[in-house]
């Protein structure tokens, strides 16, 4: 019953590392959204890729972005300029001329978009097309932004160092995203932890009082998670038990005796055949049970979730399919699921272990006792789940036995 592993915190030297090696900005430049985190100085040092056919543009806006403080790669092919964005570290910004041949400009950016190491780096496209069709089709294949050509170096600084700065927006954001996952992730587990810790704490204060029953709480668990995941495809059970289900199910089951504590160590203890008068006390420990869960709903005035199964288990774990059980004398389908879950986990280990009153029963002829009630004290189809995996149920008594650490 082992929990999944805690996500791994992300600190400020993995979002250092993970900015330099997949948007081209050095570390130096790492996302801190601090006062000077939109000065000209933030982006100094972005790698760019700029792509035309033509040799003579590229040494012209090379030099331009070169004289900004850019560090630039040039491709004269739309081939080439998916091979180099492709690299690592991907650049941080496209410059891509649209009249091309072979490939041209929008069918770059549209394999680009495809790819997934690529999809998320912004291009300017650049071309001498000036009309408002061929800017809104560059709009439509996903470009940043269009500038028409011949360049002005103004607007083309002005236009990188925008997208460069939206970049590291974006960048910082998807960060802090990831930083308050892993803390939600963090948290969530610690809350896990300490309601399993409690419910635990609670569980074995009860069996303070009832010391025979050494691991109870653990196989019991271990056998109603077990059947409930072994029922969740069957068509009575599939539209209840989904795994949030079993989850809760299996952290709500060690409370199912919690009303012992009201029990007094008389009768609770005695080794011999409880009286007429002692049994009614005894049978009072399942609605003590959910009654002290209701007390605590009742305190924090609101419902939980895990705190219902766990009422409805300890109320009801100790009655029968055919409505002779207790405390209500409830019967087949009024009885909840999870009641009838640990019903029949509760009574496999009773039989199977020692008590003050009794000694432990050869598995073998539990098997066949458990078989017998099926239809009877049991839920039929749970019945024959638990029969068809005996083995495996067995197999947890046996790791969980009374000498068990």
């Amino acid at each position: 019953m082992a929990s999944p592993g805690c996500a791994r915190k992300v600190g400020a030297g993995d979002t250092a590392n993970r900015v330099d090696s997949l948007t081209g900005f050095p570390a130096s430049g790492a996302i801190k959204m601090d006062e000077t985190a939109l000065s000209a100085d933030a982006v100094k040092g972005a790698l760019l890729l700029i792509v035309d056919d033509v040799p003579a543009n590229l040494g012209i806006l090379g030099e331009l972005l070169h004289g900004a403080g850019y560090k630039v790669k040039a491709a004269n092919s739309g081939q080439t300029a998916l091979r180099y964005a492709a690299q690592v570290p991907p650049p941080a910004l496209i410059l891509l001329d649209v009249m091309m041949p072979e490939m041209d400009g929008y069918q770059v950016l549209a394999a680009l978009q495809q790819d997934p190491l690529t999809r998320d780096i912004p291009v300017i496209l650049l071309t001498a097309l000036d009309n408002a069709r061929d800017e809104e089709r560059g709009f439509q294949h996903g470009a940043a932004d269009y500038i028409t050509k011949p360049i002005k170096p103004d607007v083309v600084l002005a236009r990188v160092r925008s997208q460069l700065l939206v970049g590291l927006a974006r960048n910082w954001l998807r960060d802090q995203n990831a930083l308050l996952e892993a803390e939600v992730a963090r948290r969530m587990k610690e809350i896990e932890v300490t309601q399993a810790v409690s419910i635990r704490a609670l569980a074995h204060l009860a069996e303070t009082r009832d010391p025979e029953t050494g691991n109870h709480i653990l196989r019991t668990q271990g056998y109603v998670q077990l059947l409930a995941t072994r029922l969740c495809d069957h068509p009575r059970f599939v539209s209840m038990l989904d795994d949030a289900y079993i989850k809760m199910l299996a952290a709500s089951a060690p409370l199912h005796d919690i009303g012992k504590v009201g029990i007094p160590d008389s009768i609770l203890l005695k080794p011999g055949k409880l009286t007429g008068e002692e049994w009614v006390i005894m049978k009072t420990h399942s609605r003590l049970g959910s009654e002290a869960i209701e007390a605590a709903e009742r305190d924090i005035d609101r419902p939980i979730e895990f705190l219902a199964l766990a009422k409805e288990i300890a109320r009801w774990h100790h009655e029968r399919w055919d409505g002779k059980g207790y405390p209500d004398g409830l019967a087949e389908e009024l009885i909840p699921i999870s009641a009838r879950l640990m019903t029949l986990a509760d009574v496999f280990d009773a039989l199977i272990s020692r008590r003050v009153y009794k000694e432990p029963m050869p598995i073998e002829e539990v098997r066949a006792i458990i078989a017998a009630e099926r239809g009877r004290q049991f839920d039929p189809d749970m019945t024959d789940a638990f029969l068809a995996g005996f083995e495996e149920f067995a197999a947890i008594a046996a790791r969980y036995n009374d000498d068990h650490p």
